[in-house]
């Protein structure tokens, strides 16, 4: 029996029609796991800086003009500066509820931007960016890169001396460009920098354009999530074809609003309590000044390692001089970098041939070479961001700066390759310790005696649930170096190709352990019969 809603509601649903939609999409199964909350942390974070971006608004002024400061902080009163710097300082000093409300907006934006890194990170090495979802891995993408240009952006509008050292940083990455550099530079900065017209127009990027973007790519993420359907982790009832967990309403929604709560809690405890970017202290921007001991929030720090890292190379073409100690790392490193994080998916499935929608997640450890790319991947983002810091690790440790770079050097080359090989072998180790498990149970502890003296421990077969979720992939398949003629001698078209992808192949699949066969397992359970005297009826 149908019930029947209140009249309010009903009126509404007469003439909007949404009744019906809401009943099926209301009961929607979501799988419970504590991994698909990174997701939420992202957009909770999200929610908490447009609240306190509204907030924010309604005092900050973005504009170059020049006043003379004549707040509540003594130190800077009387000093001419910009009406961005001093409303910044108004919001922090004099506005009740102002520096909490900036605080919590700085830490809610690492808090995004670090979500959606670690939750892209998941999707990646459980393979959920398969088909059908290549489209929803591209927009994560397109989120984070967003979200770091956002956050630099805002870290930019307060016009202090830190976040004038970072833009000139930029100005001169943005130079580097061949032909371009200049004609880019003038209109970002409305002239010559620093120029009048950055704030005002770098605030209407940060308040209107990126945000709008960004609200566009969540409601088109949420939506293609609902409309494929959540993956899962491997288990007992989990199939390609459902989906085990709990309803969107009411268990879901009651968790994700409790979980709501709990982000704005923390968020407003950390803006409470721990302080983040004390502009006060810096004091105006002036280009002829430089803060000491400058460092970018963490998530540009790999592009400023990036350019520490590179020697100092430049060349002369036709009167043209391009600083490849800038170019390379600034303006090639990253797209090269980024776009073979968007192609993945696609190569992926290129290199295996694999064309069949995935809905239950791999476990990292059986997709050794996937995982070791995801392990070189971090590695290489680590070092370069090790690297922005090279300076306070010299001061602190007391190194010398230039040992360190070198050394660091040959680490951002050397070291994704030895990521790559030690992760892969260690997913390898972890699958075999898997099959041992699975065809030989574990260890009870308890050791027999055979009729003919021998000593042995018996060995427990693992649960059916356990063994549902060892056994819940494909065996891979190898693609066959194909030959350069067919039966009849004649050339095959694109074998040049097609023996490429077969040799990527046998190297993605290289010495991964493939999940035993029946045969196999009809001797683990004379073993158990062996082992245990009779026969054991919780066998998977």
């Amino acid at each position: 029996m149908t019930q029947e809603f209140p009249g309010a509601v009903k009126w509404l649903d007469d003439r909007v029609g949404i009744g019906k939609l809401g009943r099926k999409n209301l009961r929607k199964v979501f799988p419970d796991h504590w991994s698909f909350m990174l997701g939420e942390i992202a957009l909770y974070s999200f929610v908490i800086l447009i609240l306190t971006g509204v907030f924010l608004s309604f005092w900050f002024k973005p504009s170059m003009a020049e006043v003379e400061y004549q707040g509540s902080y003594s130190l800077l009163k009387g000093l001419h500066l910009s009406e961005a710097y001093a409303s910044t300082l108004d919001i922090s000093f004099d506005i009740r509820g102002g520096l909490l409300m900036r605080q919590m907006h700085h830490w809610a934006a690492i808090l995004f931007t670090a979500a959606m890194s670690i939750h892209l990170l998941r999707v990646f090495f459980t393979g959920a960016f398969r088909k059908p979802r290549e489209l929803n891995w591209i927009i994560g993408i397109v989120m984070l890169f967003l979200g770091i240009v956002e956050g630099f952006i805002g870290y930019g509008l307060p016009d202090d001396l830190l976040s004038g050292t970072g833009l000139r940083i930029t100005q001169g990455l943005v130079l580097a460009a061949p032909v371009v550099g200049t004609y880019l530079s003038f209109f970002i900065f409305g002239g010559e920098f620093p120029g009048d017209d950055f704030v005002s127009r770098f605030y209407t990027v940060h308040v209107l354009l990126i945000p709008g973007i960004l609200l566009t790519l969540i409601t088109a993420h949420l939506f293609l999530v609902v409309y494929h359907k959540h993956t899962q982790y491997p288990g007992a009832g989990r199939t390609e074809k459902n989906v085990v967990g709990y309803p969107l309403m009411p268990v879901y929604m009651a968790k994700a609003g409790g979980f709501f709560f709990v982000v704005f809690g923390i968020t407003a405890l950390m803006g409470a309590l721990l302080q983040i970017n004390p502009l006060w202290l810096y004091g105006p921007y002036n280009p002829a000044e430089v803060t000491a001991g400058s460092q970018p929030d963490w998530y540009m720090g790999w592009l400023d390692g990036a350019v520490r890292l590179m020697p100092g190379l430049e060349s002369q073409f036709w009167g043209i001089t391009i600083s490849w100690n800038i170019f390379l790392p600034a303006l090639v490193v990253p797209p090269l970098f980024i776009g073979f994080v968007v192609m993945y998916p696609f190569l992926e499935s290129w290199i295996t041939d694999d064309k069949r929608e995935h809905h239950i997640l791999d476990r990292p450890r059986n997709v050794p070479t996937r995982t070791g790319i995801g392990a070189a991947i971090v590695t290489f983002y680590g070092i370069l961001w090790l690297n922005s810091g090279n300076d306070l690790i010299a001061t602190h440790f007391h190194l010398s700066i230039n040992t360190i770079t070198w050394v660091l050097r040959f680490a951002v080359f050397l070291g994704p390759l030895l990521a790559f090989w030690v992760t892969r072998r260690i997913a390898i180790s972890l699958q075999r310790s898997d099959i041992e498990r699975l065809l030989h149970g574990y260890e009870s502890g308890v050791i027999v005696r055979s009729p003919d003296g021998g000593y042995s421990e018996k060995h427990v077969p693992i649960s059916k649930y356990d063994a549902y979720s060892l056994t819940a992939r494909v065996r891979d398949t190898v693609l066959e170096i194909p030959t350069l003629t067919d039966e009849h001698g004649v050339a095959r078209p694109h074998r040049r190709r097609a023996r490429l992808r077969a040799a990527l192949s046998r190297f993605f699949f290289a010495d991964a352990v493939q999940k035993p066969a029946s045969a196999e397992r009809g001797s683990s359970d004379h073993h158990h019969e062996v082992a245990t005297g009779g026969r054991d009826d919780n066998r998977a």
